[in-house]
This record gives structure tokens, C-alpha cells and sequence, in this order.
């Protein structure tokens, strides 16, 4: 290992100027999910169940359009993709606390559908700016500041929504990361590598075209002339072209993606895991002791992954975190859940820097913000995942039953792709 690493990475302004940002932008979103949760249920008298519709609502149109807003960025720049984001977040965050439960639904879905590609844009600059073993060091170090995030960011949340002031703090919300936007059209942070930028005239009209038609989502249209009629008269360009689209797609990187979504439903699970526990035994005045020790390890385990000379692959992190996510059922105070979850977090952090470093160097630069949003979308899929399929079993089991599905699952999941890989590798060429 080589702490020395954080110390060179950090001594380049771009980077540290780029980590600031994506982590100060961050905040406002990370507070957004209980701030509106509990502005339905103690301004609009709603319950919870209808609390959780709407958080899917938002969660769908995040994972619906965090490809499109990458593959914008791909062909748009950077800047130009960011604008409808900027507007929307202003937009539509001030409007969602002054309407009825009704209107909020289709305004979240929206909101979510456009909402500022930081995730994204972070990750694919950083892959533009750090090269080689710097980029494990990058990729975990944004890791680790998005741990720091959701120390920070629910936790404010909870405190204004609870002082009454959900309207505010959910128009707070959005003019905060507009705010955050308008300054990463101002830093406009590097998305391709000099190299790759210097296009040919041709290419820079085909860009030109794409970025004409990509008000909608590029794959729906592509897959709508595949589609067509066996004999259409779609021309054989275009199959090409549909061919050459998804030709980063490969089942290299649907593994990353799965191992993403595995992160995500073993995450979410764990989180419902720590509040029902807690709040069963009447203890929660004390579910910030374990979050705090459950990522204060993330940010341990993404400090000592990213001084690493060699990768580990993704999916044994992921197997690892999974399994140990499993013994975090069977304690009985809080002090004991929160030193028992000090294992899974060491290896929170690893499994997302590992998997956003393999996308990063399987897929070109030209393509790569469409990637980084698909990866994004798997990470917020396995979340709405998580979430209910820990609640089944809770709801079935105990508090425990959480814990012990997705950490089965996660680890379920892990050996399939295990046992798929090893098929693959022994299959003749």
C-alpha cells in the first residue's frame, strides 16, 4: 500500500477542486429522500406506504434517465447536457412542497428523470483526469466523500423536517444543486482526453445530429427500428449504427452492472435492517451510533483500497460485504449491531470504486458517460430492490429477516457470476 497516492492526487487542482464539488453537490440530494418522505407524512397527512410510492416514483425516473443524461453528455459536452438539469432542479424542487399528493407523484418522476448527473459526470471526469493505479486512488476517495455525504446529508434532513420546515427545506433542495450545477458548467471539468476530443468534421456533424434527437431517450428509438416488421425497409445503416451503439455492452461490463445492483439491494436492505432493529427494541434515538460506525468503516475500507497497488475484483468485494451483512441479524443492542457492521462497511467503498474503475477502463471515453449512467441506474435499481425485499422479510421474520435476505441474496447472486465467469473462461474460443 501507498498513502502516499492520496497526498499526489490531491496535490492536483482539477481533481481536488473536482472531488469538492461532486461532494458539496451531493449533499442537497442525499437529504432530499427524508425531507420529502417526511414532508408527505407530516405536511400532507399521508402515510408511509404512501411516502415509499413516491420515493419509487423518484427512484424510477432517476434510473430511467441517468443513461440518457450520460449518453448527452457524450455528445452534447458537458455543459450543454447540464442546462435542463439546472432548470428543472430550480424548477420543480419549489414547486413539489405547494401541491397535493396527487401532483407531487408525476413532479418527483420528472424531477428524477432530470435530475443533475453528478454521479456520473464525477466519475467520468475522474476517469479522464487520473490514469492507471491513480484512478483506483480517485474512484475511492469519491467513494469515501460520498460516505462522508450520507453522514452529513440525512441527518441535516431529519432535523429540519422535524422542526417543521419540509417546504423549505425541499425548495432548499433544489436551488442548492442547481446551484452546484451552474457551477460545474462554470468548472466544466474534463469528460474526454484531449486526444479523443480532436474529432474529424465528420464526425463532429454526426454528433451534431445526435445531439438534435437526444431530447429522447437514444435506446427506445434504436429498439423501436429493431423492432420493425421482419423485411422493413430500414436501411442496413442503421442496423449498423444500432450495432456499433451497444458494442461497449459487453458481458464484462453486465457483470459490473449486476455487482452494482448486488451493492445497491445490500445496501438499501442493510439501512431498513438498522432502523427496524433499533426501532423494535424502542432504541431509535440510537440508529446515528450504528450509521455512524457503518460508514465511518466505508470510509476506512475506501482509504486503505485506494493505497492499493493491485485491484480486487468486484465481485469477491461484493461476496465478502454480502456474507458479512449476514451476521449483522443476530445482534441484540445497539452497540453490538454497530461494531458488527464495522466489517460489512470496510468493504462498502472497495466494492464501488473497484466496479466504477473496471467500467472506466472497459469502456472508451466516447462512450463512457452513457456507461457511467447506466452503472448509476443499476446502483439505484438494486436500491428499490433492496428496500422492499428487506421489508418482506422483516415484516415476516423480525427485524432480522432483513439483514439475512440481502446479505443471502447479495451472495447468491455473487456465486452465480462466479460459476458464469469460470463457464466463459473454460468455454473454447
Amino acid at each position: 500500500m501507498n498513502f502516499a497516492l492520496y497526498r499526489e492526487l490531491l496535490a492536483v487542482r482539477s481533481i481536488r477542486r473536482l472531488l469538492l464539488v461532486g461532494m458539496i453537490a451531493r449533499i442537497p440530494h442525499s437529504a432530499a429522500g427524508v425531507l420529502l418522505t417526511l414532508h408527505i407524512v407530516l405536511t400532507l397527512g399521508q402515510g408511509y406506504a404512501a411516502a415509499g410510492a413516491a420515493a419509487a416514483v423518484m427512484t424510477i425516473g432517476i434510473a430511467l434517465g441517468a443513461p440518457w443524461r450520460g449518453r448527452r453528455v457524450d455528445t452534447a459536452g458537458l455543459r450543454k447536457a447540464l442546462v435542463p438539469s439546472v432548470i428543472s432542479e430550480a424548477v420543480i424542487w419549489s414547486i413539489v412542497p405547494h401541491v397535493s399528493y396527487q401532483w407531487l407523484l408525476p413532479l418527483v418522476f420528472v424531477g428524477g428523470l432530470l435530475t443533475l448527473p453528478i454521479f456520473s459526470v464525477v466519475r467520468q471526469s475522474l476517469g479522464v483526469l487520473a490514469e492507471g493505479d491513480q484512478r483506483r486512488t480517485a474512484y475511492a476517495l469519491d467513494a469515501i466523500t460520498t460516505e462522508m455525504v450520507f453522514m452529513i446529508g440525512p441527518a441535516v434532513g431529519a432535523v429540519v423536517a422535524t422542526s417543521g420546515f419540509t417546504t423549505i427545506g425541499l425548495t432548499v433542495v433544489g436551488a442548492a444543486t442547481s446551484v452546484a450545477g451552474l457551477f460545474l458548467i462554470w468548472f466544466n471539468p474534463p469528460t474526454r482526453s484531449p486526444e479523443e476530443s480532436r474529432e474529424s468534421a465528420e464526425e463532429q456533424r454526426h454528433a451534431a445530429e445526435v445531439a438534435v434527437v437526444a431530447a429522447a431517450p437514444a435506446h427506445l428509438q434504436e429498439a423501436a427500428a429493431e423492432l420493425g416488421p421482419a423485411g422493413s425497409s430500414a436501411p442496413a445503416g442503421l442496423r449498423g449504427r444500432v450495432a456499433r451503439n451497444f458494442v461497449w455492452f459487453t458481458a464484462t461490463v453486465a457483470a459490473l452492472f449486476a455487482v452494482a445492483g448486488g451493492a445497491g439491494m445490500v445496501l438499501s436492505g442493510t439501512d431498513v435492517g438498522i432502523v427496524a432493529a433499533l426501532e423494535t427494541g424502542g432504541r431509535q434515538s440510537e440508529i446515528g451510533i450504528v450509521f455512524f460506525f457503518w460508514c465511518a468503516a466505508s470510509v476506512v475500507g475506501g482509504l486503505v483500497y485506494g493505497a492499493m497497488h493491485r485491484p480486487v475484483p468486484p465481485i469477491l468485494l461484493l461476496l465478502g460485504m454480502a456474507a458479512l451483512t449476514i451476521p449483522m441479524g443476530f445482534a441484540r443492542d445497539t452497540w453490538t449491531l454497530a461494531l458488527v457492521s464495522v466489517l460489512p462497511g470496510l468493504l462498502c467503498a472497495p466494492v464501488l470504486s473497484s466496479a466504477s474503475e473496471k467500467v472506466a477502463d472497459l469502456v472508451s471515453e466516447e462512450r463512457r458517460g452513457e456507461a457511467m449512467g447506466w452503472y448509476g441506474s443499476a446502483l439505484t435499481a438494486g436500491v428499490a430492490l433492496g428496500s422492499p425485499l428487506a421489508g418482506v422479510f422483516i415484516d415476516f421474520m423480525g427485524a432480522s429477516g432483513g439483514f439475512v435476505s440481502v446479505g443471502v441474496a447479495g451472495v447468491l447472486l455473487c456465486l452465480v457470476g462466479l460459476v458464469l465467469q469460470q463457464r466463459r473462461r473454460s468455454t473454447p474460443a
